[in-house]
């Protein structure tokens, strides 16, 4: 498979701030994004039927234990990402801790499976949290300034109308936006001709 233009232009894009969420862990701040959003990273970029996911392994890390009255399990999970023969795996960890033993196996094996996801995920590029392995996280890009961010909400509001009045918003703002944010707006507009191609499968089916 060769990815288009688009694509590579969306996978090279910086990762945006405002997707990146954070979790104190003994005593020292982690950057990293949610499962959520890895989601719809990779269907907006590769297409809803453009990409799969399968988890290969699965491995319950000892027995449950019981800490007080709640319960500890902990599983390993390997998982496979596949991108038009372009194959990735990724290996996660997942801990659950709740008074019931089932519930606690659930989100284990949730949290195993959606780490193990993100970090096939993450060696396709910044929007998959690749950019926050680099210590000075150089490309994750910092808050739109306000005129963006104002062609933005304009191109939600056209693409709204549909796609003539989208391609026209787009030929008449498209020149002005500044170089270093034209990945983010490029990717915005990829983000809602997917969602009005959706919307189009839905109306037809």
């Amino acid at each position: 498979m060769s990815f288009t233009d688009d694509q590579k232009m969306a996978l090279a894009a910086p990762l945006d701030r405002e997707h990146v969420a954070q979790r104190e862990q003994a005593g020292r701040k982690f950057s990293y994004i949610e499962g959520w959003h890895a989601i719809a990273e990779a269907n907006r970029i590769f297409g809803f039927d453009g990409w799969s996911r399968e988890t290969v392994e699965i491995i319950q890390l000892g027995e449950p234990r019981q800490t007080g009255e709640k319960w500890r399990v902990e599983y390993r999970a390997r998982v496979r990402i596949e991108v038009g023969g372009i194959v990735r795996d990724g290996c996660g960890f997942g801990q659950g801790i709740d008074k019931d033993v089932g519930q606690a196996h659930e989100s284990a094996l949730k949290e195993a499976e959606t780490d193990a996801m993100k970090r096939a995920l993450m060696t396709f590029g910044n929007p998959f949290g690749l950019a926050l392995y680099d210590k000075s996280q150089s490309n994750v890009a910092e808050a739109l300034p306000e005129s963006v961010r104002g062609m933005v909400e304009g191109l939600r509001s056209a693409s709204a109308n549909g796609e003539v009045a989208m391609a026209a918003y787009w030929k008449a703002h498209w020149p002005a936006v500044p170089q270093e944010h034209r990945p983010h707006v490029l990717a915005v507009k990829e983000q809602l001709k997917a969602g009005n191609a959706l919307v189009d499968n839905v109306r037809a089916g």
